[in-house]
């Protein structure tokens, strides 16, 4: 007989779980997409969309995934023929850089591996070396969702500046927007995209490209932009159908001013960080326990470099495998896959899981998941230490509230 009846938790990163208010919003009619309410709660979009991003750039909405953003963003500022530099710590930085390869650009990786983030010191070097300045732009993912690195998007930038390059300086949030602290324009981000599903709460299909004055004025240059792509009719609309190019997400438009209405206007964005923060220390704390005698250990070494949004963990084959599925059929908790960590043929794939700690999350949905994920470990033999859930508690019951 199954403990798995009840509410299903998904611990994922991303989708994350979804508020009912948000559920709720969207649970209606389809509303006109002409006139009326509609419209205006898409112009009440962008202001908290920026807040959220904490920029005075603009922001391009589009109905699409992460990949959709990526192209989005690199379809505005790069030609065929121009040179970027991607910076991967797992797998969604080689992503990045495929699409960009796929849109005709020329690309250098610097790849950090799998357990760290970018190095800006190797990344400075890079860019000095670039006297003829052919880079157009500098491709980061802010955090990996596959390793958890968390790369220091202010260190990148004193990089670009110290080397006294113009490249910009473009950000993958996706996994972290929300999450993880981001400061778009106190850090010097020229472009940052983002998605729906995560720390925003809201089912995936929505995706956003944030951008300044300088990355608009690339986009000047750029010798074709499909219409679809292109960001200036998106941000600077004659008719509200130009916002998506089309038929407006409409159901996700609720969902969406809804998640926004809960991280803007009712909790803050610095408390929203901070609940984050408390909630990731408090799964690296009962890692760390666990893996004081067995085999389970942080992907990611350095706390500095571990992100809010997303735990990466390593626990050696099968037992990786073993516990995500013990854990769906007998407590109804679904964790993350070792995405990208090794090729799915190999048998060493099945020694990594990972736990989304994102978006719509509190105390007791982080104790709940790994307080069944000790009562995994212990069905299962796999060998772990012991304190792993009072030492959880004590993160979070020192949580400071304003």
């Amino acid at each position: 007989m199954s403990l798995a009846h009840g509410r299903q938790t998904l611990a994922i990163p991303g989708p994350s779980v979804m508020p009912e208010r948000v559920l709720q919003a969207m649970h209606r009619p389809a509303p006109n997409i002409y006139t009326g309410e509609l419209i205006d709660l898409t112009h009440s979009l962008v202001p908290d969309l920026k807040a959220v991003a904490r920029t005075e750039g603009k922001v391009a909405m589009y109905i699409g995934n992460g990949h959709a953003a990526w192209e989005a963003s690199l379809a505005n500022v790069v030609n065929r023929g121009d040179k970027v530099l991607a910076l991967a710590s797992g797998r969604f930085g080689h992503g990045w850089a495929e699409m960009a390869q796929a849109l005709g650009a020329e690309v250098e990786i610097l790849d950090f591996g799998k357990r760290d983030a970018a190095d800006p010191q190797q990344v400075r070097e890079v860019l000095a070396a670039d006297k003829e300045h052919r880079i157009k732009a500098v491709l980061v993912v802010q955090v990996d969702t596959s390793s958890s690195a968390k790369t220091d998007l202010v260190a990148i930038r004193g990089a670009l500046d110290a080397a006294g390059h113009p490249a910009l300086l473009m950000a993958d949030c996706i996994a972290c927007l929300a999450c993880d602290r981001l400061e778009m324009d106190e850090w010097g981000v020229d472009v940052m995209v983002a998605g729906s599903q995560k720390g925003l709460m809201t089912p995936p299909g929505m995706a956003f490209v944030f951008y300044n004055e300088k990355a608009d004025a690339v986009r000047a240059g750029v010798e074709f932009v499909s219409s679809y792509w292109d960001w200036r009719p998106r941000t600077e609309p004659d008719m509200y159908y130009q916002y998506f190019c089309g038929t407006a997400p409409t159901h996700h438009i609720y969902g969406l001013r809804t998640a926004l209405d809960m991280i803007v206007h009712e909790e803050g964005i610095e408390a929203v960080w901070a609940r984050h923060e408390t909630l990731a220390k408090a799964v690296w704390a009962a890692m760390g326990a666990w893996g004081a005698e067995g085999p389970l250990e942080l992907n990611i070494a350095d706390p500095a470099q571990r992100s809010h949004a997303v735990t990466s963990a390593r626990i050696g084959a099968p037992h990786g495998t073993e516990l995500r599925e013990w854990l769906t059929e007998n407590a109804g908790l679904t964790l993350g896959i070792g995405l990208g960590m090794t090729d799915s043929d190999d048998p060493a794939w099945h020694g990594f899981f990972r736990i989304g700690h994102m978006g719509h999350l509190n105390t007791h949905m982080m104790m709940g998941t790994l307080g069944s994920i000790e009562a995994g470990l212990t069905a299962l033999g796999i060998a772990h230490g012991g304190g792993a859930l009072a030492s959880a508690a004590a993160v979070c019951a020192a949580h400071k509230t304003a």
